[in-house]
C-alpha cells in the first residue's frame, strides 16, 4: 500500500442532476450523479452553479457539475469509526406534549 494513499485526497468532476421539492408535503433537495458515482464516508461534494429558487407548490430538476473530493484513507476510517457516536447524540432527544416546568 502507497503510504501517501493514506493521506491523499483526490477530487473529481461528475455532472450531477439537482432535484428540488418545495410542496406542502416536501421540502428537499437531493443530488444524483448522471454517472452513477457513488459518495462515501468522509467525502464533500461541491455543486457548481447559480443559486436556485422554487417556488412554493412546485418541485423542479436542474443540470450541474459537482466536485467530489474523497477522503483520505485516514479521514474515512475516522468518519466511520465517529459517525455511530454523532447520531447517537440525534437520538437522545424526545418530544413531548406536556411543557416543562
Amino acid at each position: 500500500m502507497n503510504p501517501l494513499s493514506l493521506v491523499r485526497r483526490e477530487r473529481i468532476d461528475v455532472p450531477c442532476t439537482v432535484e428540488i421539492i418545495n410542496t406542502f408535503d416536501s421540502l428537499g433537495a437531493h443530488v444524483r450523479f448522471d454517472d452513477g458515482t457513488v459518495v462515501m464516508p468522509g467525502d464533500e461534494v461541491m455543486v457548481h452553479g447559480a443559486p436556485v429558487a422554487v417556488p412554493y407548490g412546485e418541485s423542479e430538476s436542474f443540470s450541474r457539475m459537482a466536485t467530489i473530493t474523497r477522503a483520505s484513507a485516514i479521514e474515512r476510517a475516522w468518519t466511520r469509526a465517529t459517525g455511530d457516536l454523532e447520531f447517537m447524540e440525534l437520538c437522545e432527544f424526545s418530544f413531548s406534549e406536556g411543557a416543562a416546568r
